[in-house]
């Protein structure tokens, strides 16, 4: 079993950035692909970015080359660094833990990018 938990969400005007956290607890965190997804009002939750257990990051074209996505494992700690927010990155971000058939949810954090 794993717990998310995730904090860093805000308001941000246009242009700023947020880095948002997410705390795992629960073993072999080092194997999970860990994630982070959005939902904005009245949309579906999207893939925002990703980090395997082997190193391979995957980022949704809309926030490529202004998000970028990290972990450390010895902390049990994934992070979103977003720089350059734009009013439609206003959403409840969440982070994901995955492994085979093991899927963790976090509760979420909302980032809220406006004037």
């Amino acid at each position: 079993q794993v717990q998310l938990v995730e904090s860093g969400g805000g308001l941000v005007q246009p242009g700023g950035s947020l880095r948002l956290s997410c705390a795992a607890s629960g073993s072999a965190f080092s194997l999970y692909t860990m994630g982070w997804y959005r939902q904005a009002p009245g949309k579906q939750r999207e893939l925002v970015a990703t980090f395997t257990s082997s190193g391979a990051t995957n980022y949704a074209d809309s926030v490529k080359g202004r998000f970028a996505i990290s972990r450390d494992n010895p902390k049990n700690m994934v992070y979103l660094q977003m720089n350059s927010l734009k009013l439609e990155d206003t959403a409840l971000y969440y982070c994901n833990a995955r492994w085979g058939l093991r899927d963790y949810w976090g509760q979420g954090t909302l980032v809220t990018v406006s004037e």
